[in-house]
Order: structure tokens, then sequence, then C-alpha cells
């Protein structure tokens, strides 16, 4: 087993909390680049629903073999990704598993390569991929960097979705509690103009609603701001 302990120093030592994602990967994919020797390029890819993507990367050869596979819709990147698998790439210009990619990737100077998925509770997010021109550059020591460096890269695009998750989340709570409050200053006008109930009143902004196929809350904010109720019946 390699010696890791200046592997997991560098890697303890990224911020996640509070920064872009981009930033985060950007660092942790340099680190992977510098623990890995036979490495000329390191990237990330994500994997939202069928689509994916190079989140950051290090060296050109890798966004250029990644861009490659996406083109086709598979490859070891995507595969790693979808299967949760390492895919290891000996001599791209053998590769049969998926040859029309090793073809286009071996012309254009990669020589092997190691695809590791991004595992996050039993499921991945995407794969973390490493290139090199040099057939059998990646070895068992370069798969025990690469794994350590994966689980991070998972750790931190997972916190990243979760903060995404609970941003909106606390974004469309505010919306909904202004459209509460603005429709209960709409009833309270109702109320006060035609001497009923809030039920009632809650009635003829539902019914101003629906004729005029008008949202309840833009029928109310009108109300409030100019005190017409358009397309009321009652």
């Amino acid at each position: 087993m390699p010696d890791l302990s200046d592997l997991h120093r560098a890697l303890s030592a990224v911020l996640i909390a509070d920064r872009p994602l981009g930033d985060v990967l950007a660092e942790v994919v340099g680190i992977a680049r510098q623990a890995l020797p036979g490495a000329e390029a390191v990237s990330t890819t994500l994997l939202r629903g069928d689509k994916a993507f190079t989140a950051a990367y290090d060296g050109r050869m890798a966004v250029d073999a990644d861009e490659m596979q996406y083109e086709r819709g598979h490859g070891p990147c995507m595969d790693a990704g979808r299967a949760g698998e390492v895919f290891v790439v000996e001599d791209m210009s053998t590769e049969d598993r998926w040859p029309d990619y090793a073809r286009a990737a071996a012309a254009a100077g990669v020589g092997s390569s190691m695809s590791l998925p991004l595992p996050v509770q039993g499921r991945s997010l995407g794969g973390l991929n490493c290139y090199s021109s040099r057939p059998r550059a990646f070895g068992e020591q370069e798969l025990a960097v690469g794994q350590e460096v994966a689980v991070l890269i998972a750790v931190a695009v997972a916190n990243a979705d979760a903060h995404a998750r609970s941003t909106e989340d606390a974004e469309n709570m505010r919306r909904a509690m202004a459209s509460r409050a603005v429709i209960e200053q709409a009833k309270g006008v109702l109320v006060e103009r035609h001497r009923i109930t809030p039920e009632q009143a809650f009635t003829l902004l539902t019914h101003a609603s629906q004729n005029t196929n008008v949202k309840l809350r833009e029928v109310a904010e009108e109300l409030v701001t100019t005190g017409v109720l358009r397309g009321a019946v009652r």
C-alpha cells in the first residue's frame, strides 16, 4: 500500500464550505495531478441526468478526451460514473471496449487513462479521470491515490448539491410566505370594503383569479396596490 500521508494532508487542507464548487474541484484535480506522476492531465466529469460535463480539469488533454466521450455518449469517464466502477485503459491504441472513442483518443495523443467513480451514499455522481500520453501509466499506486481523491470530490459535489437544494427550498419558502402575506392583505381589503367574512373574501379572490386566468398572488398584489379586483364575480 503506498504512503498516502502527503496526499491526505493536501486534501484535508482543501476548504469545501462556502466556496464555489468549481473552485474546490479545480484545487482538488490540481492536487490529484501532482500526486499522480503518471497523470499528465486530470478532470472531473459530473453527471446530471443523461448529461455529462467536465466540471474542472488540469491539463488540456483531459478536457479534450472528455469531450470526445460526451460527443459519442459513452467512454470510460462516463461509464465510470454510470456504473460506479473503475475503468483503466492500459493502451488506448489497442482498447476495444470503446473502439471509436479509443481510436480518436489515441490519434489525439492519449496513451492510457484511468477513470474512477465519485461515490456517495451508494450512488455515483460522476467520475475522476486521469490521462497520460504513455501506455500503462496507471497501476495500483495510482489507483489508490485516485480513490482517495475521488472520495473528496464526491463529498464536495454532494455538499454543493445539498447547499443548492437548501437555498432553493429557502427561496421557495420565502416566496410562499410573501404570497400568503399579500393574499391576507387583499382579503382584509375586501372584508373592509364589502363587510364580508375572510372566507367570502378569499372566494372573491379565487373567482377573480379563475375569471382572468391570472395567478391568485398577482390578483391579490393588484388589489392591494391599486384597489382594483379584476374579473370579480359575486
